[in-house]
């Protein structure tokens, strides 16, 4: 089964999130900012890292830097309302990370998670 990373800071959104994916059949661990996602990252494998960007503690886009250090082939979603941090070059974003900006259908997640672990 294909194992998720959420982090998302924000409660309602989370819950929202997690009960999609699971509903499309994905294994989901989720976490309301990034320094525990990392921390659990660091114990167990999983096949993407769904993250928002802008977090209490650890941002998404240094979770998804250090995630992917530890394991390359770690697929990264950001979902965010601030797609142009994500896009910036100079954040240091992982380059292969898919970015679906906010606000979003529940099915286009569920689409666009679908067509990045394909990939």
């Amino acid at each position: 089964m294909t194992r998720i990373l959420l982090a998302e800071d924000d409660n309602d959104m989370r819950r929202f999130l997690v009960k999609a994916l699971q509903n499309a059949g994905y294994d989901v661990v989720s976490f309301d900012n990034g320094k525990s996602a990392y921390e659990r990252i660091q114990e167990e494998p999983f096949t993407l890292l769904l993250t928002d960007i802008v977090m209490p503690e650890m941002d998404g886009i240094e979770l998804a830097r250090r995630a992917t250090e530890l394991d390359p082939d770690l697929k990264v979603m950001f979902i965010t309302g601030f797609a142009a941090v994500a896009l910036n070059p100079e954040s240091n974003a992982p380059p292969a990370a898919k970015v679906l900006s906010k606000p979003f259908h529940l099915k286009d997640l569920v689409n666009e998670v679908e067509k990045l672990l394909a990939a």
